[in-house]
């Protein structure tokens, strides 16, 4: 949605193929970033989403023994900043309610299964319809692309060991304001609470709370009984948060999130080009994802503005610059995560003794926040995402 809008409103005939035959949000909350924010900005929706989500000054992360993990600040990076937790719904909503108004066609029940003459694609959906030729087709199905390899047979996107589950919930007295907190066991459980504002429904102190799962667990996990899930292994781990969730009685509400560490060369072939997680996806354990993949979008659209040579040139070009950029994250996203997902003790040992009071160093610290903020990249941001 955001890289239609983005183009729309720069002139082009868009045409949005949904493959939900009513377009609908998935997952729960999510963290955006001073990247995700600034080009929120260039899409003028930034002060709207502000007051509809949370303020976030900090990550905060301790072990079950009470000692600090992670402490990093926005305000470390530069003074005022911060990220802002989203509800997806309103995030969707947002963005969705825009693509009318922009001049944005939207076709629904349209999910894609092939692609025909990428050069100048024509794409066909599953009830037979074909849609096209267009000048460019944008790929944006996700990690779990189901569209991957027609652009890149080579593409690998195996699931990550861990996933997790989701709800939303209730904190009228905002003890969990102005931070996402993190609370680990060793390496093998993560449980997270992130402030998102207003909810779907309009519900406001809204909370986002994740308990990681491995992922051959979670069909046995959510099969299992809430109430001493919640009692005796979550309120065991951090009573505050399960107490977030007194009053339910079962796991309605909740979610399941799966990741994957995506790898697939060269973004595009000729003009079709993959999108966000469908190009770059890693585990969520630097919350990146959707800040990765709102600017993408916004300097995809910026790029074939001023770059006259052929689609698939601008598009590669596009894609050089952005790499230096996603390609950091994907790098330190696969070292970083067995530090907080993993089996044993050897990771979780490395992380307390190690990394926790290394990251503490001068420069080190600095670097972390860089890395918070999602500003670390290999060059300038153009001005349109500038944060």
């Amino acid at each position: 949605m955001a890289a239609a809008l983005a183009l729309a409103r720069r002139g082009h005939r868009v045409t949005l193929l949904e493959a939900f035959a009513a377009p609908r949000p998935l997952g729960s909350g999510l963290l955006l970033q001073p990247t995700g924010l600034a080009a929120l900005r260039a899409l003028q929706l930034d002060e709207a989403i502000r007051e509809a989500g949370a303020r976030v000054d900090r990550l905060e992360g301790k072990d079950t023994r009470g000692r600090r993990v992670m402490d990093l600040g926005y305000g470390d990076w530069r003074p005022g900043a911060h990220g802002v937790g989203i509800h997806r719904a309103v995030l969707f909503d947002t963005l969705h309610d825009q693509l009318a108004p922009a001049g944005v066609e939207v076709v629904t029940d349209a999910r894609i299964v092939r692609i025909e003459n990428p050069a100048r694609p024509v794409l066909h959906d599953q009830q037979g319809r074909s849609f096209g030729p267009f000048d460019l087709a944008i790929i944006g199905d996700g990690s779990a692309s189901s569209l991957r390899t027609a652009i890149r047979p080579g593409a690998r996107a195996p699931v990550y060991p861990w996933g997790a589950v989701w709800t939303n919930a209730s904190d009228p007295e905002g003890r969990f304001a102005g931070a996402l907190r993190q609370v680990y066991h060793r390496a093998e459980v993560m449980s997270g609470v992130l402030p998102v504002g207003r909810g779907a429904k309009g519900e406001t102190n809204q909370v986002s709370l994740f308990w990681s799962v491995p992922v051959k667990d979670l069909d046995a996990f959510l099969a299992g009984d809430f109430e001493t899930w919640r009692r005796e292994r979550l309120g065991a781990l951090w009573p505050e948060a399960a107490a977030l969730l007194e009053g339910r009685e079962a796991w309605e509400g909740f979610s399941r999130a799966l990741y994957r560490d995506v790898s697939v060369g060269r973004w595009n072939r000729d003009a079709c080009v993959l999108i966000g997680d469908a190009a770059h996806g890693t585990s969520p354990q630097l919350g990146q994802g959707a800040n990765l993949a709102l600017v993408d979008a916004v300097e995809l659209a910026a790029r074939l503005d001023r770059d006259h040579r052929p689609t698939a040139v601008a598009v590669r070009a596009w894609q050089d610059d952005r790499r230096r950029h996603t390609g950091i994250y994907q790098l330190v996203s696969k070292a970083l995560t067995p530090l907080f997902q993993a089996h044993g003790a050897f990771w979780p040992c490395m992380r307390d003794w190690f990394f926790t009071p290394m990251s503490r160093w001068p420069g080190l610290k600095q670097l972390g926040v860089l890395l918070l903020t999602g500003t670390l990249r290999l060059g300038r941001f153009p001005p349109e995402t500038k944060p």
